[in-house]
């Protein structure tokens, strides 16, 4: 009878300290907020409360940290850093982002790891992208330009008349990769020294010809490199758009043609002139076709070149000589009447005179 009696007592007391015991923890509870971080803070409505140990603020034993929030301040959302005070002074982890809070005083503040190795980043960053354009210059002097530059040479060399496999399209193919891969600046400029030592190679075989011979040479030479470049211009098509017009504001064409008059025309124009004066003087000793070409294209090189024989240019380009003048008409005609009877008495005949008109003459 008195063991039950006693163990009703103490049945009785056990419940009532388990009661006792809910109600502290809820009125714990009613203080404690979580955000939508899964933070949990306890509040107030004034000044900032410090943790006591009854409301579980041991952060060794608990999976998620305790941190008290500053007055007029909400606790800001994932990946942020938070300001917080903790009685213990101890470190803790954000429970999402994975920022460490450090104890600086009566407060603390938590710092990303990004935040932390920013520097670290950029420098990583800075080392990749110059390591990453280095393998492309590599590759661009290992795969891209050997193979543009076999294909420039057997267009630069061969002969008009013969038929050459050179696969378009891969040329294209290669020239828009290097752009794209923004070597437009070593493209261009590996082009121009791939031409200019063939042509320095072209003056060297023109310095070997006969004078007797170099109009015809000369000619060979500009036609032959004219046709190169209705191949190679085409092919450069994106460079040229892209990067020599649009930024150097100039024209592909118009570059390489300047190339041959600086190394092999600029030498010969001099000894060139005096020739063709004499050869166009004397009917037939060059062939027509020939005097033409090279004085159109000496005039294409360079226009002021026509200053050192305006008779001889004038004879194939038109507007070489200054205008007519009112003045000189007289002396025009007379010239005109001279003509024709040189012509008339070297055998020329001036054909049906019948249907003339009178005092035409």
């Amino acid at each position: 009878m008195f063991i039950d009696s006693t163990c009703t007592a103490l049945n009785a007391r056990s419940r009532l300290t388990a009661k006792v015991g809910m109600e502290a923890m809820d009125d714990d509870s009613s203080d404690v907020k979580d955000d939508h971080n899964h933070n949990y803070c306890a509040g107030s409505s004034s000044g900032v409360q410090t943790c006591s140990s009854n409301q579980l603020c041991d952060v060794t034993t608990l999976h998620q940290p305790i941190c008290l929030a500053v007055p007029g301040r909400e606790v800001e959302p994932a990946r942020r850093s938070l300001r917080c005070r903790c009685a213990s002074g101890s470190e803790f982890m954000d429970s999402d982002s994975g920022s460490e809070c450090t104890d600086a005083g009566d407060e603390t503040e938590c710092a990303t790891p990004a935040a932390a190795s920013a520097q670290d980043k950029f420098t990583l960053d800075s080392s990749s992208k110059f390591l990453l354009n280095a393998m492309a210059v590599e590759d661009y002097r290992n795969n891209h330009w050997p193979n543009l530059e076999k294909a420039i040479e057997r267009l630069l060399i061969h002969n008009p008349t013969d038929h050459i496999s050179v696969s378009y399209a891969q040329i294209y193919s290669y020239v828009y990769k290097c752009v794209c891969q923004q070597h437009s600046e070593l493209l261009y400029n590996d082009l121009k020294s791939k031409i200019a030592n063939h042509l320095q190679r072209v003056s060297t075989d023109l310095n070997a010809i006969p004078l007797e011979n170099l109009i015809e040479s000369f000619n060979t030479a500009l036609t032959q490199y004219i046709a190169s470049l209705q191949c190679i211009v085409p092919v450069f098509m994106y460079l040229n758009k892209f990067y020599i017009v649009s930024k150097l504001n100039r024209d592909l064409r118009q570059d390489l043609m300047n190339l041959f008059a600086d190394h092999v025309a600029e030498k010969y124009v001099n000894t060139l002139m005096p020739l063709l004066v004499k050869a166009h003087a004397v009917p037939f000793v060059v062939q027509p076709s020939t005097m033409a070409s090279v004085v159109k294209g000496l005039h294409s090189l360079r226009p002021e070149w026509a200053q050192l024989a305006p008779a001889l240019f004038s004879n194939f380009i038109p507007q070489i000589n200054p205008p007519a003048l009112e003045s000189l008409l007289l002396d025009y005609a007379a010239h005109d009447q001279k003509l024709q009877m040189e012509l008339s008495m070297n055998g020329f005949p001036r054909g049906d005179q019948s249907r003339k008109r009178a005092n035409d003459d």
